[in-house]
């Protein structure tokens, strides 16, 4: 086995069935990491001493077939927004760059319960506001594809590595598009659930405040078998996040692609998309017709207006709640790459009421319009993976994801195609709320049929 090509669910299964050990599992991915961290800047810290121990332990139980649970010894890693216990966790602000939780963040301490060792974390922007992956503690991160290219960001080092396959599965989250816009560029898999499906505790942005619909936590992964496998353990209230919910959680393998509603959306009306993201959600509307799905050409009401929407909602209080943030982490703002962002004022009374009412519309009008459809297609980005510093001159290409957040709708990426200079191209694919098993099924039937992950150039 090639582990790292394989995904996490095979892997799994490999050290179950005593054909791969852990500790051969860990070495591959602490090679590749070693190989290929020089040159992309994905993974920030790394205890390779500590996942060879957690490794030994997991041999000797899997001796006695003794199995913690599905990802026993499948080695992973973790966005740097996430507190890990006992390891330096700095969600990328000078502030904490010593700083050592001593508990896990929620869905961390899901995964280790699950059985997966986190061989390190990866890089984020300044507490996950950026596209691109840039912070002042550890500099720049690059493609795996092409390094003169952004992974793009959040989760830029969470995608990153996966793709070079230093990692068999990765822990994100997204606020605007930083699991999928990434998975995108990258040429991996990505969800973002529904908004309340899993708990933000020990995550640089919390529950709770005027944003906090937008967030949610995910994972990524090079197969789409795995995201279904990992959500499932993820998900779920932890006493601790009061907007997590008890929804069950349905079982991809269960929905039916054919007879599907599918809504393809080419074009947002905010940005055209290039020629080779059109041309792979063509293909993939394509794969789900085969199947028996209803493909119609249709743009979803009120999306026209994401971008400016989504701007105004995420500076509601202004700067105020990313000032507050920075200064709980003890950053001075003179070290902090987001001055720009927490120096903003916040809105006038009427304005800020305005903003909620608008949302509200965009919400409910996007919930009506369900009623027709189970699935809407499209593109994640209008571009594929951009040259570094591109990001903020095309912003109207990234409301495709913004969408949404906005909407709290569960939203997942898979690879589909790849443009004509050999980057990877995705498509997403969205459902109304509590649907993720509806993004998963849809998502594997495109990956069966289009290849879904394939591995990047070798350095």
């Amino acid at each position: 086995m090639d582990v790292s090509e394989a995904s996490a669910r095979s892997i799994a299964a490999a050290i179950r069935a005593g054909r791969l050990s852990v500790r051969e599992a860990v070495d591959a991915c602490l090679a590749r990491i070693e190989q290929v961290n020089p040159v992309l800047g994905a993974v920030v810290e790394l205890d390779a001493a500590g996942a060879r121990r957690e490794a030994a332990r997991a041999d000797e139980e899997a001796t006695r077939q003794v199995f913690r649970g599905p990802l026993h010894g499948v080695p992973i890693t973790v966005k740097d927004s996430f507190d890990v216990a006992g390891r330096v966790s700095t969600w990328g602000t000078p502030g904490r760059a010593h700083f050592v939780p001593e508990v896990d963040a929620s869905a961390v301490a899901r995964l280790r319960e699950a059985g997966a060792i986190v061989l390190g974390r990866t890089a984020t922007p300044e507490l996950t506001l950026g596209f691109e992956t840039v912070n002042p503690l550890h500099g720049r991160t690059c493609n795996p594809w092409d390094p003169a290219r952004t992974p793009g960001g959040s989760s830029g080092g969470a995608a990153a590595i996966v793709a070079a396959g230093g990692a068999a599965l990765e822990l994100g989250s997204d606020t605007g598009g930083s699991i999928r816009l990434p998975a995108h560029f990258c040429g991996i898999a990505g969800i973002r659930p529904t908004s309340g499906r899993v708990p933000r505790t020990g995550h640089a942005i919390g529950p709770g405040g005027a944003i906090d619909f937008l967030t949610q936590v995910g994972p990524l992964a090079r197969r789409v078998e795995d995201l279904g496998l990992a959500l499932a353990l993820i998900a779920g209230p932890d006493g601790r996040d009061p907007y997590v919910a008890p929804a069950p959680l349905g079982d991809p393998e269960a929905v039916r692609v054919s007879g599907l509603r599918v809504a393809l959306m080419l074009d947002n009306g905010v940005a055209t998309p290039a020629p080779a993201v059109a041309d792979a959600a063509r293909a993939a509307a394509e794969v789900l017709a085969r199947a028996g799905a209803h493909v119609e050409p249709c743009r979803p009401p009120g999306v026209e207006a994401t971008a400016e929407l989504f701007g105004a909602v995420l500076l509601l209080d202004g700067g105020a709640p990313f000032r507050a943030r920075l200064e709980a982490c003890g950053t001075r703002l003179a070290e902090s790459s987001l001055g720009w962002l927490v120096a903003l004022p916040a809105p006038p009374p009427e304005r800020r009421l305005a903003v909620l009412e608008q949302w509200d519309r965009f919400r409910a009008e996007l919930l009506a319009w369900s009623e027709s459809f189970d699935l809407v297609l499209s593109p994640p980005n209008a571009h594929a993976a951009l040259p570094h510093g591109g990001v903020a001159e095309r912003m109207d290409a990234f409301s495709y994801t913004m969408t949404w957040n906005l909407a709290g709708w569960p939203a997942g990426v898979v690879r589909a195609g790849g443009t004509p200079d050999g980057l990877p191209v995705g498509v997403q694919l969205a459902a109304p709320p509590w649907r993720e098993d509806r993004v998963l099924a849809a998502a594997a039937a495109v990956e069966a049929a289009l290849g879904g992950f394939a591995p990047p150039p070798r350095p």
